[in-house]
């Protein structure tokens, strides 16, 4: 049996992990070829981060196994979120532990903290087209399409998918 698995507030002595494990999964994944891409840097610098959103990290026996970054309308890590909603985005598992329950550990911990937020209907979160196993995770935890908002990445041709889920 897998040891729990425990969402939390990141803390600055997280930073270096968080931004390893969202170097390795983004390069892992082939969204990016190296590390060295704008985006790239600009995901990695996780204290600048965490002085405009919120950063989770998911922790199993004490080792950050992952992160994620939520957002509301009008701040500026929201990339899609409406007045009624709350966003997430960087939700990433080191590559070392992928589908051993963090994932669904972060989207689960998410859910129910939206659902205590006054104002907050839903969650929404935007993903890349051919990030199929992203897909399955937010069907598997209920989410939906929203293809109306699909929208382009400024600059490219990098079509990205809107996800949401009701709470």
């Amino acid at each position: 049996m897998q040891p729990q698995i425990r969402v939390r507030p990141a803390v600055e002595a997280d930073y270096d992990a968080v931004a390893r494990i969202t170097r390795d999964s983004y390069l892992a994944a082939g969204y990016f070829e190296d590390a060295d891409h704008p985006y790239m840097r600009k995901v990695q610098d996780v204290a600048l981060r965490a002085g405009h959103a919120t950063i989770w990290v998911a922790e199993r026996d004490g080792v950050v196994v992952g992160s994620v970054t939520l957002a509301r309308a009008g701040e500026p890590y929201a990339d899609i979120a409406l007045e009624d909603e709350l966003e997430f985005r960087m939700l990433v598992v080191d590559p070392a532990v992928q589908r051993s329950g963090a994932g669904k550990a972060m989207v689960e911990a998410i859910l129910d903290y939206a659902r205590q937020l006054e104002g907050v209907k839903a969650v929404a979160l935007t993903t890349g087209q051919t990030w199929e196993s992203a897909h399955g995770l937010y069907r598997k935890t209920g989410f939906h399409r929203v293809p109306e908002r699909d929208w382009l990445v400024p600059g490219t041709d990098i079509k990205l998918l809107v996800y949401r889920l009701d709470v």
